[in-house]
């Protein structure tokens, strides 16, 4: 039994070291104006500098390049094209049949990954995917585990799996979805999604005898959140996926904070690791109460155990776990126990304080008793994040790297 590849969002140079920090074995970015994520695109340098980092480490980036391309566009697919071969990415991420064309001219060196945008539901389709090129294929979300199954005992052998186990799911086909373009002008699958099933909504009853006498459908007093669906976690179900050979484990959220990155990526790496060593004490609920910290909106299996699911579905819009959020992160280390933090939330003394230490699933507490202004080295009482990079200095209980994450406990 192969331990799988475990496989972390990065929206930055910043945040890829963090997930490599935390336990991820490659990342997967954008790529400047061509994915599925354009609020969050990798600009050309920082995406040079991010495969540079990961291969000095033996870590890999994937890049993304999953939009369905208009005509007009494939001058731009060609540049990166010729870009990401140059680079020595690792993989590109892709959905659309023209741009693997034109990555099998411009790229002939990279590898080829069928996005879950292409929507593959089984076994034939994973042969159509090789036998055009592909080395992977990321699984649709909307599988289950027989079908899932399947695939991996009829799929060709040299060909990869990756799927989805943690974060945002939706209730379109694997994320093929004209809602915010419908609602905003904004097309998600051009990567501008305004994630319109996000929103709020008031719903009503007419009857037809009787317009304008209209009754209010079940919601409370932010609307109601009909289209919102719960996140994704297979913490429980990692067993029977490592039992399943999968090549590649992926967490989604390459908009999310570098809090969020440490929180999961460190438990399922632990999980992982744990799982490997020592399967018949696997206790998943250990795992479970980490990521339970993060920014959520509930947690569901959504179709991995059962087909006829219906717990996915999101109404409270729940956006967060109000009881933890990010604190801040080590930049400096001074003598003492001192380190130098990039804050990211307000901090004040008798503040309890988490530090997410890489590879130990357990986090250090303790409470901040003093803390110290940046620039005038005076004790203070409290900081407020006012501007981008404010920082200040803490004593930490611990020996502590550059890179480490702190949560805040309220």
């Amino acid at each position: 039994m192969d331990k799988p590849e475990l496989l972390a969002p990065a929206g930055s140079y910043e945040k890829a070291k963090t997930a490599f920090l935390y336990g991820a074995d490659a990342v997967y970015m954008g790529t400047a104006k061509l994915s599925l994520r354009s609020r969050v695109d990798v600009e050309n340098d920082e995406l040079s500098k991010t495969i540079e980092y990961a291969h000095s480490i033996n870590k890999k980036v994937y890049a993304a390049l999953n939009i369905y391309a208009r005509d007009y566009m494939y001058d731009e697919v060609i540049k990166q094209a010729k870009l990401l071969n140059k680079l020595k990415v690792d993989g590109i991420i892709v959905s659309d049949g023209g741009v693997i064309e034109t990555l099998k001219e411009y790229a002939p060196n990279i590898d080829i990954h069928i996005s879950t945008q292409t929507n593959v539901v089984g076994y034939n389709s994973c042969k159509f995917w090789h036998k055009n090129g592909a080395k992977r294929i990321v699984i649709a979300r909307e599988l289950n585990k027989k079908e899932i199954d399947t695939i991996m005992k009829n799929k060709p052998d040299d060909l990869e799996i990756e799927m989805f186990i943690h974060g945002a799911i939706c209730y379109s086909y694997s994320g093929r979805c004209h809602l915010s373009d419908f609602l905003a002008s904004r097309c998600g699958n051009l990567g501008d999604c305004a994630q319109s099933c996000r929103w709020a909504y008031n719903l009503y009853l007419e009857e037809k005898n009787n317009p304008g006498n209209l009754m209010p459908v079940e919601q409370d007093a932010n609307g109601t959140y009909i289209l919102s669906s719960k996140d994704l976690c297979l913490i429980k179900e990692l067993p029977e996926i490592i039992k399943m050979g999968i090549d590649s484990l992926k967490i989604e959220g390459r908009l999310k904070t570098e809090y969020y990155l440490a929180t999961v990526i460190n438990s399922y790496r632990n999980a992982i690791d744990d799982y490997m060593k020592n399967p018949q004490e696997y206790d998943y609920r250990k795992y479970l109460k980490e990521l339970e910290k993060t920014k959520t909106r509930g947690i569901t299996t959504f179709y991995f155990n059962d087909k006829d699911n219906k717990d996915f579905q999101e109404y409270e819009g729940k956006q967060y776990n109000p009881n933890y959020e990010f604190g801040g992160k080590i930049l400096e280390i001074e003598k003492d126990g001192k380190a130098v933090i990039e804050i990211r939330n307000r901090l004040q003394l008798k503040d309890v304080i988490e530090i997410i230490i890489p590879n130990k699933l357990e986090p250090i507490s303790f409470t901040i008793e003093e803390m110290w202004d940046i620039e005038t080295k005076e004790t203070i009482n409290h900081i407020n994040p006012g501007k981008e990079g404010q920082k200040v200095i803490l004593r930490l209980p611990i020996n502590i790297e550059k890179g480490w994450i702190l949560r805040r406990k309220k």
